[in-house]
């Protein structure tokens, strides 16, 4: 369906992003003009998805949409053992009771906010091994989201097997800019991860678009299909999370898969602690028909050239007017180098948050930090983390947007950066939550703002 948008005034936007203590996250959507905040349950459901809604099977137990969903899961990843959850951090909040205990040392490639909030949550830490390219934006590295296998067997061989509960990949690695990991990568890091005895974890969130930037840059898959590299990519895991609001295309759900029986029986406690019954586990049956849909959908060829062409469109555009993102473009979003963008922000005012309201003030677009701000402070020191880099997300929905809309976000952004001299400084935090703080923190601006 379409939906009106509202076109408010620079006054209007000045107030509201005010009162919301300048934290996109606050502001009321009718506030906001075009929305990039996330991709996260925000794309439309297609006809096929709508017509299974109806069908939908809201049975407490045993629901005929729980077995639909599993079959689903079954055929594209090989799991045996799956259990819904409402959503992608709830999954992680389940499996990582089982799996992470204080003390503990999970590496990966730059885990994503909500993924390393339930480690430090249960006082471990998250180590990033991501290959130093991912840090250059301007670097054409095709799997940017890879992980540095020199770095990951320095952290195997300098810390106790029994305090690595497993590695994980996020794929598309979000925190770098939705890159990619390569095949050759993924079983380089299962070969590793054997060698010394500990599990393989993928947070799958973006599963498909990563298949099809492997289907497009790596020697081998040119004529594979998007659903047989995805088979493949998952025949080197022990198991996934899953926040099916991204590449699930829809407005709410998640899941577990594994083929670890163990890991499932204690699972299925927390599950029905925390999310219901592991035929639903906090899903209708509506949703989980839905999804099974959506999964299916989402690993089309057809749809992902739509898709992941919309967000390079953008991209082109803003590299056009002399933007630096982070370079090749990623699958579900373009990240702005921030820092590169506000170089007279110091970085202790929150650059990239700086960004996101500059964009807002212009034209009512929201985006989103993943800079300071997100990498929240040390759990130990309780200073600042300053990450290697500074980004504003522009996150695009699935199938919403028309590339109408995101000639309005080039130049509205272009406006900016033609005035980005100006801008010379940023917010300090008047108030913070103790972990994953972005969510819900409370700005107030330094100096005189910019008109």
């Amino acid at each position: 369906m379409v939906e009106p948008i509202y076109r408010s005034t620079r006054s209007e936007r000045e107030q509201w992003i005010r009162e919301a203590g300048y934290n996109l996250f606050n502001l009321r959507s009718e506030q906001v003009y075009i929305d990039l905040l996330t991709d996260s349950g925000t794309g439309a459901m297609s006809d096929n998805q709508w017509a299974a809604i109806m069908t939908g099977d809201e049975s407490y137990a045993g629901s005929s949409s729980f077995f639909r969903l599993k079959e689903t899961v079954k055929k594209l990843f090989g799991f045996d053992y799956f259990l819904p959850t409402h959503q992608g951090r709830a999954a992680e909040n389940v499996l990582f009771s089982v799996l992470v205990k204080e003390g503990d040392l999970v590496p990966g490639n730059s885990h994503f906010d909500t993924t390393k909030g339930h480690i430090e949550f249960r006082r471990a830490t998250a180590i990033d091994c991501t290959i130093s390219e991912s840090f250059e934006p301007g670097i054409l590295h095709p799997f940017k989201g890879n992980i540095d296998l020199v770095q990951l067997k320095k952290v195997l061989d300098t810390h106790p097997k029994d305090r690595i509960p497993f590695i994980i990949l996020t794929l598309t690695c979000n925190s770098s800019g939705g890159q990619p990991v390569s095949m050759q990568n993924i079983r380089e890091v299962k070969a590793l991860a054997e060698q010394y005895g500990i599990p393989l974890l993928f947070d799958s969130a973006r599963f498909a678009e990563n298949a099809w930037f492997i289907s497009r840059r790596e020697a081998g898959y040119e004529a594979k299909t998007i659903k047989e590299i995805v088979f493949e990519m998952y025949s080197y895991a022990d198991g996934m999370t899953m926040s099916s609001k991204k590449d699930g295309i829809v407005n709410i759900g998640g899941f577990i898969a594994t083929k670890h029986k163990d890991w499932y029986d204690q699972a299925c406690t927390y599950n029905i602690m925390f999310e219901g019954f592991v035929t639903y586990g906090g899903m209708a049956g509506r949703d989980m028909n839905a999804l099974a849909v959506g999964l299916e959908e989402a690993s089309e060829t057809a749809y992902l050239e739509s898709r992941i062409g919309q967000v390079q469109y953008l991209g082109a555009q803003l590299s056009g007017y002399g933007i630096e993102v982070q370079q090749p473009f990623g699958g579900h979003a373009i990240f702005v180098n921030a820092r590169h963008f506000l170089p007279h922000v110091p970085k202790e005012e929150f650059i990239a948050q700086t960004l996101c309201i500059e964009l807002y003030l212009e034209a009512g677009i929201r985006g989103v930090e993943v800079g300071t701000l997100m990498a929240d402070r040390d759990p130990e020191s309780r200073e600042n983390r300053y990450p290697k880099l500074e980004f504003m997300r522009l996150a695009l929905p699935r199938r919403v947007y028309t590339n109408l809309h995101l000639d309005v976000v080039a130049a509205a952004l272009k406006n900016v950066f033609d005035r980005r001299n100006t801008i010379t400084s940023g917010y300090r935090i008047l108030e913070e939550a103790p972990i994953l703080r972005h969510f819900t923190v409370k700005l107030e601006p330094i100096g005189e703002r910019p008109v």
